[in-house]
């Protein structure tokens, strides 16, 4: 084998090796996430609510200001905008009293 291929090969199992350290490394993270979800869970968040609150932390504020206003502008075209936020500790109180006001 020559030198050139000796270290071509080298440094290919170099990039190999570090990428394998990159993926354990990324499905350990994954496994503490699942845990922190389950954890959340397990103190009554609703998962799926907090991901995507967690979604919307990373996005830019303009951008997710303008995402929100053209939801609102088609919601209002068909006429499906869900409650005003100030109605939702009547909507909490409503499921804690079995859907009865």
């Amino acid at each position: 084998m020559s030198d050139t291929n000796r270290v071509a090969g080298d440094e290919l199992r170099q990039f190999c090796e570090r990428i394998e350290r990159l993926e354990a490394e990324k499905q350990y993270a994954a496994e503490c996430q699942k845990e922190v979800y389950a954890e959340s869970k397990g103190r009554g968040y609703d998962t799926a609510v907090l991901r995507k609150v967690i979604a919307r932390r990373k996005r830019d504020r303009d951008d997710l200001a303008n995402e929100t206003a053209t939801l609102e502008m088609y919601e209002d075209a068909l006429g499906a905008r869900p409650m005003p936020r100030g109605d939702y500790a009547e909507l909490v109180k409503m499921r804690e009293n079995g859907g009865a006001n």
